[in-house]
């Protein structure tokens, strides 16, 4: 299979396996000043993607496009630019890349014709198996203008023989595979699709007569649009003559959307599943909260990704909430910056300590996730050269140790933190420092035996104050090592009523901390 993938790859030379996007799709149906109103939407979604934008539109008889690098406001806030794209008929695309080039014609929507008349797709997701499929479109012939997975989308519909444009575009989810949202509009209608686990979302709304498909709620709201509800996961939506019809032609899975929109993507008044991602985010603050041991002065959150979670964290445990960190919302996110240079740059650019309110402060940070760990360790040094006295780092999402196929920016293993150190590791890394330092360090660790480590560390200087009446000052860690515990015998059904056992290994952590005797000679000597 990697020999195969490895030929693939020489064959397809212009096509970049690592692109992936995370973007926002917009669509309209029937509706005055489509355009005005996509562009509107568009603007909403901006958060999801400011490289590039564009919008498509239909007026019964012929197709308008306007593709554009940059921010909608920048490039969709003229009359006369809105005037060119006539039509009741539109969609739109905010665009986000985390690899290959940033050129104008992989911007969308894309458009094609087909025999059934034309069609344009504005596409939010990755296809796990693009680069086979491109390559037999290829060898049947087709040529490629642009390194989108999205092109290969609209080069399965225009090869499909089938008469309808919907049964081509049947045809053509059934050959892809990903994390995908697809926004189409065609002489006629007006297409949704979101995949079968629902991992990339889309929702439905309406506008008098008119209905809407976008990324998020948030975009609904803009235009005075109500909710409806969520495109369910491997559904198809058709929109005909004002009316909606759905079409599920895959078998039925069990939704699995991506945490990052709860976490991280989504705008906090978008609606996910029910409930707003800020009542998500307060709600993991919340529990974060239930493992809290530290005692501080402050939460403060890292804005504007760790707002809800600090609050949620700050509310449960009655502690006081402070913006220890200001942001200047003119520069963009550093999580979505093509290069590593320009996220450690950006985090100058974009965060500044509010220094009377965390001096002398003992702070507990909160955010909303720890990727490749770099934001966050200039942050914190940030807050110590500005006077806080201590800085205890706080995380609401779980450790990321493999990265997404599924189109969020983690192109590597070696990029993420919690991927590089193994229980041995960590363990390795406080062997020899002194017993506050190593419990200190801990704290930076996003692993998680880190935190069974800390408090195996705290048992240890425990027990050398109580039992062995040493000097808690002068400890340090002299073992430190993960071993193997005793194993747990479960069982579990199999075919014909026969029982399969499981063996669950555990860990035993063990830590020995003793006096520092340089030390213990140092201070007598004092004495």
């Amino acid at each position: 299979m990697k020999k195969h993938i490895k030929i693939l790859k020489k064959k397809l030379q212009i096509y970049n396996p690592r692109l992936k996007e995370e973007c926002g799709v917009f669509g309209i149906s029937n509706a005055k000043d489509a355009s005005a109103l996509t562009a509107l939407g568009l603007h909403a979604l901006q958060h999801r993607g400011q490289e590039g934008c564009g919008i498509v539109t239909f007026d019964g008889e012929k197709y308008y496009s306007e593709k554009r690098f940059g921010l909608v406001g920048d490039n969709f806030n003229k009359e006369k630019v809105l005037n060119n794209l006539k039509g009741n008929y539109a969609i739109g695309h905010n665009r986000y890349s985390t690899t290959g080039n940033n050129i104008l014609r992989n911007i969308q929507p894309f458009f094609a014709d087909t025999n059934a008349g034309g069609i344009g797709v504005a596409h939010n997701g990755n296809l796990t198996n693009s680069i086979a499929l491109r390559n037999k479109l290829v060898e049947d012939g087709a040529i490629f203008y642009t390194t989108s997975d999205t092109e290969t989308i609209v080069q399965l519909i225009a090869k499909s023989k089938r008469p309808k444009t919907i049964d081509k575009v049947i045809d053509a989810i059934f050959q892809i595979q990903g994390g995908y949202a697809l926004v189409m509009l065609t002489q006629n209608s007006l297409i949704g699709v979101r995949d079968p686990y629902g991992i990339r979302p889309l929702v439905i709304g309406k506008l008098g007569n008119s209905y809407v498909l976008a990324s998020e709620t948030c975009a609904f709201d803009i235009i005075g649009a109500k909710f409806v509800r969520e495109v369910e996961n491997g559904e198809i939506v058709l929109i005909e003559n004002n009316e909606l019809k759905s079409i599920k032609p895959f078998p039925a899975k069990k939704v699995r959307p991506c945490v990052f929109e709860y976490i991280y993507f989504s705008r906090p008044d978008s609606l996910i599943g029910g409930k707003t991602a800020y009542e998500h985010r307060k709600n993991i603050g919340r529990e974060l909260a239930k493992e809290n041991d530290t005692d501080a002065d402050i939460v403060v959150p890292v804005p504007d990704s760790g707002n809800a979670a600090a609050m949620g964290f700050a509310q449960e445990l009655k502690m006081n909430f402070e913006h220890g960190l200001i942001r200047n919302h003119y520069v963009g996110r550093t999580f979505i910056e093509p290069s590593q240079k320009i996220r450690s740059l950006g985090v100058k650019l974009k965060l500044n300590a509010n220094q009377t309110t965390i001096k002398n402060k003992k702070i507990i940070l909160i955010d909303d996730s720890l990727v490749r760990g770099t934001t966050s360790y200039k942050i914190v040094k940030m807050l110590y050269e500005s006077g806080a006295s201590e800085v205890h780092v706080r995380i609401a999402c779980p450790e990321i140790k493999y990265p997404d196929f599924y189109g969020v920016d983690m192109p590597t293993k070696e990029e993420l933190l919690a991927h590089t150190k193994s229980n041995d590791e960590i363990c390795n890394f406080i062997k020899g420092k002194k017993a506050d330092i190593a419990l200190r360090d801990l704290e930076f660790t996003r692993k998680k035996i880190a935190k069974d480590v800390s408090k195996t560390v705290k048992s240890a200087i425990a027990n050398a104050e109580n039992n062995h009446q040493l000097d808690i000052d002068i400890l340090k860690v002299t073992e430190a090592y993960c071993g193997k515990g005793m194993v747990m015998k479960r069982w579990r059904a199999r075919a014909k009523g026969r029982p399969g056992r499981i063996n669950k290994f555990l860990t035993n952590v063990t830590i020995k901390a003793s006096e520092d005797q340089v030390k213990k000679e140092e201070k007598e000597k004092a004495k």
